[in-house]
């Protein structure tokens, strides 16, 4: 079965995380921060916090935020629960925004009409740069300074992206930014995350929160006349560090990051050119020299999805769909939220289909999923 994603390790790779194994610390270590170094190099961020997920990542940033239970953050419905469950783990209430159906991002128009007409502003925005495309940061990021909203980026599909030729994760149009290292992600660590963000006081308390909620910083302890061993619990934090194995893993993926996304970037030019004469949908052209192409998502137009998916399984083709919109899992159902509150985002899900496309994917492979596309829609 061919993937819709896959994971590219070299021998560096495995070198790195052996040299660790071998000949250094396993967790709290140097490779961390090494590589919390070279996120913050590439992305031209002041400061980077490596996590042991793309959701813990999410999590921290609303706490850094000062969500609680008496908050209410947006998102958008067409992302991975963990874009909206972060905030009700802080006990905060959720919405969304729906999407433009074009980028399939979060819509401007509907955001400005939700915030036109609602009555409780939200504590924080997570937009999510769907399938690698940046959102419209600046436009939005204008419009949650207005009313005084943290703006928080989803970049989990996003590192190696660019929008107005900055790198995302440069947080030049939001507070934080967060990423993921999955093993279907730009790059991988196996498991992990990271933030970024250009705030001091959002890196320190980002920090605090990871990692137990305790500091051992001389200037941040409420006791000061301890000894060296003198740590102080001030939060309540949670374990969410990264493992230097997984930080040696990262780094060593990060030096290989821009070939990555060269990579995806051809094979997606080479969908966009071999399938623009079928019934289908395809994501739009603009963002071929900026998206870090994480998906290629198409849409059917006149086929049955379930129909040309099970088709395409059947000729050993790892398609998938991404996502079922958050407001419709039961979960949220039980909130309060209906099947038809987002239609954009429902409209998109009824016929979105996710093709293979990863670094090493050959030109042969890529070949085959055209073809058997082709004759399946024919």
């Amino acid at each position: 079965m061919l993937p819709y994603g896959r994971h590219a390790v070299d021998q560096d790779d495995i070198d790195a995380v052996v040299d660790v194994l071998k000949n250094q610390l396993l967790t709290q270590g140097t490779a961390v921060p090494a590589f919390e170094s070279a996120l913050c190099k590439y992305t031209q961020a002041n400061y980077a916090l490596a996590v042991n997920s793309g959701t813990s990542g999410l999590h921290v940033a609303c706490l850094a935020a000062g969500v609680g239970p008496s908050d209410l953050v947006w998102t958008v419905p067409n992302s991975f629960v963990a874009s909206a469950n972060c905030a009700r783990y802080c006990g905060a209430d959720v919405d969304f925004v729906d999407i433009d159906p074009l980028t399939r991002n979060i819509s401007v128009e509907c955001l400005k009409i939700k915030l036109a007409n609602c009555r409780k502003f939200p504590k924080a925005l997570i937009v999510v740069h769907f399938a690698g495309v940046s959102c419209e940061m600046q436009t939005i990021a204008a419009l949650m300074k207005k009313h005084n909203i943290v703006l928080i980026e989803d970049a989990a599909h996003a590192l190696g992206a660019t929008y107005q030729d900055k790198p995302v994760g440069s947080c030049h149009f939001s507070d934080m930014t967060v990423l993921s290292f999955h093993p279907v992600k730009s790059i991988t660590s196996a498991e992990g995350g990271a933030i970024t963000t250009n705030n001091k006081g959002f890196i320190e308390r980002l920090t605090l929160f990871a990692k137990h909620g305790i500091t051992r910083e001389p200037s941040s302890l409420e006791d000061k006349d301890q000894g060296a061993w003198y740590y102080e619990q001030q939060e309540l934090g949670y374990n969410y560090r990264m493992s230097d194995l997984h930080g040696a893993l990262g780094l060593s993926q990060l030096n290989k990051l821009n070939t990555f996304i060269q990579h995806r970037r051809e094979k997606a030019g080479a969908y966009l050119s071999a399938l623009r004469a079928l019934p289908i949908k395809l994501p739009s052209e603009d963002a071929l020299a900026t998206s870090a192409w994480h998906l290629f998502m198409i849409e059917l137009i006149k086929h049955d999805r379930k129909q040309v998916f099970n088709a395409l399984r059947d000729r050993g083709l790892g398609v998938n769909v991404h996502y079922i919109p958050i407001h419709r899992q039961p979960y949220y159902q039980k909130l309060g939220f209906e099947h038809g509150d987002f239609p954009n985002a429902e409209h998109f899900y009824q016929g979105a289909i996710t093709l293979p496309l990863f670094p090493t994917m050959t030109e042969i492979e890529q070949q085959y999923v055209i073809d058997t596309l082709i004759d399946v829609l024919q």
